[in-house]
């Protein structure tokens, strides 16, 4: 079997593709999508149709990313302690500060109701069909149900043979688009919509951590383009063909010309930054246009105004809050294993 490479290891490019992605969000965001809600304001003249693509990249990088959560756990609880660590603090934060810009703006055509808002203080609001505080946050209703599906196979099947199950998930993906009754809450919990993509990340870090070679995921890799030409548009299979080939650069090692300080930097808050940017950059983008200045002014502003939030964000609450919870935990598992050692049960 091929050798293993530590997943503790920073994979810069990786950072890099994050920081271009969140890039992407925001130009959509306030070129395409502000137009879309707001017609009767002052827009930039263009329209970036390309950031319609740009979940599709997150998707892929989260299955990537998320074995290096996956290879240092021991229980389920480490998992959901680890997740809930590293998306819940900057959530709950970005959220509230969303909530109350909109209101101090009197923003009303971004507010929801009040049993929305309760139910977005979960992050489980997607499940139950509710509209988000922020629009941007659908993607993490997907994210969640893919960490589910990860745990549940790494629970009860393992990793060691995990392209089979990888391939069964994409059979069941098959059935959905023949069974277009399948319950929606099904749809939405084994993310049929978009599983390829986090395959193609999947099988990726798999060749990078040297666990597999590239003859052995190439089968699987046509099944999910095979998967995504079969049922989806032909933009969208274009869409997944393309990331193919950029983590094929990546785990070759031919993307280091993405490793600029920027753009690592901007990889580095992407998180944070892409949980406050889209409704508060709206609102910077109105009341601007309200007094009258030139749609660039606002756009510019804007995206001041969510760079500089969401390092604050990413400084103050996501990096300090996450690293004190998983803190904790370690703590209390030692404390735990302790306990057991003086029992006599270890």
């Amino acid at each position: 079997m091929p050798g293993s490479r530590p997943s503790s290891r920073r994979l810069t490019e990786l950072d890099a593709l994050r920081g271009l992605g969140a890039l992407c969000v925001l130009v959509f965001h306030y070129s395409t999508r502000f137009h879309e809600l707001f017609p009767q304001a002052a827009h930039v003249p263009f329209s970036f149709l390309g950031g319609n693509y740009r979940v599709l990249l997150f998707f892929a990088i989260s299955g990537f990313a998320i074995f290096f959560t996956l290879d240092r756990i021991r229980t389920v609880a480490d998992f959901l302690i680890n997740r809930f660590a590293r998306l819940y603090p900057a959530y709950l934060v970005a959220m509230l500060l969303t909530l109350g810009i909109e209101y101090l703006a009197r923003a009303s055509q971004l507010l929801i109701g009040p049993g929305a808002i309760l139910a977005n203080f979960t992050m489980l609001q997607g499940f139950a069909f509710l509209p988000e505080v922020d629009g941007a946050y659908w993607t993490l209703t997907v994210e969640i149900a893919f960490y589910f599906c990860m745990m549940s196979i790494w629970k009860w099947t393992g990793l060691r043979r995990l392209e089979p199950v990888l391939a069964a998930w994409l059979a069941l993906r098959w059935l959905y688009a023949l069974w277009p009754g399948m319950p929606e809450r099904v749809v939405m919990l084994l993310v049929l919509r978009y599983v390829p993509f986090f395959i193609i990340g999947i099988l990726s870090y798999r060749i990078w951590s040297g666990q597999r070679r590239w003859r052995d995921q190439a089968p699987y890799a046509a099944l999910a383009l095979l998967s995504i030409a079969t049922i989806d548009s032909w933009d969208i299979a274009l869409a997944g063909f393309v990331l193919l080939v950029v983590f094929g650069a990546l785990v070759a090692g031919k993307l280091r010309f993405l490793r600029l300080r920027p753009l690592v930097w901007m990889g580095g808050i992407s998180y944070s930054f892409y949980l406050i940017h889209q409704h508060v950059g709206f609102v910077v983008m109105l009341k601007m246009a309200e007094a009258g200045y030139n749609p660039w002014a606002g756009f510019a502003t804007a995206f001041a105004v969510a760079l500089a939030l969401g390092t604050i964000i990413n400084r103050a609450v996501e990096r300090p809050a996450g690293e004190a919870i998983l803190s904790w935990w370690r703590r209390r598992r030692e404390r735990a294993v302790l306990t057991e050692v003086a029992s006599g049960r270890v």
